[in-house]
């Protein structure tokens, strides 16, 4: 993205995005499917990362939590309609349809974006030749920005907060269908409160900033998060469990939405670099959460991670909110 423009590595990886998810409609056995949504894993998470990098080249800092946060609500947009389609179309079609149509939707993504690559000046940024591809430069350069203290802090609190929010939030959906005997396409619309939660921190997110400044969002965040979390693990109406799910995504975005502006700003000289290594922390962080957490569900429910989750992201929030707050 730094080389050869961020736009046009979106282009390019919602293409691959395409064809790795059509792979996986048409998987023979597990393992292959896996293959495939490793695939799709390796293409579709450079697009919003990329995406972030290009709106912090284009958009001035004091302006670009708020633009940030319009982003989200699309982004959240998708993750609404994309949850309650695929329990819908899980349904009536079966699983392999859902990957065909996500692969359309990712074609027609790539063949609009090649569009407005093609007719819109703004889109069209300029290659930076001292931008070093070799595998080897690209981790000297992680490893040079992870020098830096407050590029550090940024990191260690998305990793965490990857790790503490998807370990439990991943379980939400099996727990609604175990604790409340809910099918497929109700889980997916219960789910959609996360997003309606998220949609509705975009709508407040100007004058929340106004109000509360950075340090007072992040703080917010960890009590509402806390509060979710501990309904999540003792709800025993789904009418709370679904309130519960859309105050765990507006108390998310607070906090992540803020993370996000300052991975933009990290390291400006390196904006992709800098935002790959911020995304990839969170990646990492959801992964090793979600993996971990089933060891402990294995064993002992669900109801000690969500716990746990209620219990540390406070801590990490306002550790943050601190931070913030010294910098300040």
């Amino acid at each position: 993205g730094d080389r050869y423009g961020k736009y046009l590595v979106i282009v390019i990886t919602s293409l691959i995005s395409a064809a790795a998810t059509l792979t996986c409609a048409f998987a023979p056995s597990l393992t292959l499917l896996a293959v495939g949504r490793f695939a799709t894993a390796t293409a579709s998470c450079a697009v919003i990362p990329l995406a972030m990098a290009w709106v912090g080249d284009v958009v001035p800092y004091e302006r670009r939590q708020a633009v940030l946060s319009r982003f989200i609500s699309g982004q959240l947009a998708g993750m609404i309609f994309g949850q309650v389609a695929g329990g819908v179309l899980g349904d009536l079609l079966g699983w392999r349809m859902v990957f065909v149509v996500v692969a359309a939707v990712y074609m027609t993504a790539a063949l609009s974006l090649t569009l407005r690559l093609r007719f819109d000046p703004l889109t069209r940024e300029a290659s930076n030749p001292a931008a070093a591809l070799h595998p080897v430069a690209i981790f000297r350069q992680f490893a040079e920005l992870c020098r830096r203290p407050w590029i550090r802090t940024v990191l260690i609190v998305v990793s965490r907060e990857g790790m503490l929010f998807f370990g439990a939030f991943a379980y939400v959906g099996n727990e609604l269908h175990v604790r409340f005997g809910l099918g497929f396409a109700a889980v997916g619309g219960a789910l959609t409160g996360y997003g309606i939660g998220g949609l509705t921190y975009t709508i407040f997110a100007r004058r929340l900033l106004l109000r509360l400044r950075e340090y007072g969002i992040v703080r917010l965040a960890g009590v509402i998060l806390a509060a979710a979390f501990l309904v999540l693990a003792f709800a025993q109406a789904l009418w709370l469990m679904v309130l519960a799910i859309v105050a765990s995504g507006f108390g998310f975005y607070l906090m992540h939405n803020t993370l996000q502006t300052h991975g933009t700003q990290m390291a400006p000289e390196a904006r992709g670099a800098g935002v790959a290594l911020f995304a990839s922390l969170l990646f990492i962080g959801q992964s090793i959460g979600v993996a971990l957490s089933a060891l402990v569900i294995d064993r002992h429910g669900v109801m000690p991670i969500f716990l746990a989750a209620a219990a540390l992201l406070p801590v990490l929030a306002w550790y943050f909110a601190a931070q913030l707050r010294a910098r300040a």
